[in-house]
């Protein structure tokens, strides 16, 4: 076998390896998932292509402002993204101008694309139990999240991942701001 041939199989080689670690990559620790609509808006588009950091959140928990994935417990494949707002054994509650309370203290965030017009079941105190997060979309009166009875508040078990990075658009590729 002549040296270039051989060169060229090693590579191809390595390059099989490197292909197959990815893809084992992507299938157990990250997923990639796709926003379907508007509610994150202006942070994240109507089909952005997104990896999902589906180990990170066994170590540590999720903090707030993180944009999370989790399951819709009524539709089967389908997934909601969103924003932490509130954590776990907080109280939340959303004024008649829209302005975010945590445990009586008003929330300080840019993430709001408006001010929130329907504060939804969160016009009334709503308190987390210790397993409880609550969620806002960034387009906030173009959003179904915890404010939604049919949403609620999202189990710390619901949560399956972190959306950390944009891998498409290629224009837009790179990490997600969380903070």
């Amino acid at each position: 076998m002549n040296r270039r041939l051989k060169r060229v199989l090693v590579l191809s080689l390595y390059f099989l390896l490197i292909l197959v670690f990815v893809l084992l990559l992507v299938k157990f620790v990250g997923q990639k998932i796709q926003v379907n609509g508007t509610s994150m808006s202006p942070t994240l588009d109507d089909k952005d292509q997104l990896l999902v950091d589906k180990i990170s959140y066994r170590f540590s928990d999720p903090d707030r402002f993180d944009i999370i994935v989790f399951p819709y417990k009524y539709e089967k494949d389908t997934y909601y993204i969103k924003r932490i707002i509130g954590l776990p054994n907080e109280t939340v509650f959303i004024d008649s101008e829209g302005k975010i309370y945590i445990n009586g203290e008003l929330l300080e965030e840019g993430y709001g694309k408006e001010i929130i017009i329907d504060p939804g079941r969160a016009y009334e105190e709503i308190q987390l139990a210790e397993d409880e997060y609550f969620v806002l979309g960034d387009n906030r009166n173009n959003s179904s999240d915890s404010r939604d009875p049919n949403i609620g508040n999202i189990k710390r078990d619901q949560i399956m991942g972190r959306a950390f990075m944009r891998v498409y658009p290629f224009n837009k590729l790179g990490m997600i701001k969380h903070k």
